[in-house]
């Protein structure tokens, strides 16, 4: 294991993969079912990248930024909103937690992991960012 995994206890080797090929999955298998429900590709691309914003939260502190980006990356709240959407059959409600959850899919399968406090690079999926030579 290499040294900045061994500190912020990142993802390596086949599971690093695993991991980033489930992401590759969940954004095919939410973008095949967007475009069964039949949603409209111009929301889509319009909400594609919000859970992003969460970024600005890093303009407070490395802790807060973290906790705020990992709440809109986790999947936790857009399978709640799925479960919603399904349950109060609301079309807004699904293509919503469909278009986030393909976000979420998205960003795991290129490297972007949840984040730790020590910064914006350290993920789950290893370091990320430019690295310099301590």
């Amino acid at each position: 294991m290499d040294q900045g995994s061994a500190e912020t206890g990142a993802a390596t080797g086949g599971v690093k993969i695993l991991l980033r090929l489930e992401g590759l999955t969940l954004f095919l298998g939410m973008v095949m079912l967007y475009w069964a429900w039949d949603g409209s590709w111009l929301v889509f691309a319009l909400l594609f990248f919000v859970p992003d914003l969460s970024f600005l939260a890093y303009l407070a502190d490395a802790k807060f930024g973290a906790l705020v980006y990992n709440a809109a990356h986790s999947y936790m709240a857009p399978v709640a909103l799925l479960t919603l959407g399904f349950g109060l059959a609301s079309p807004l409600t699904l293509s919503i937690a469909l278009i986030w959850l393909a976000h979420i899919g998205i960003d795991r399968a290129l490297g972007y992991g949840l984040k730790y406090a020590a910064g914006f690079g350290f993920t789950h999926l290893g370091r990320i960012g430019r690295q310099t030579d301590a």
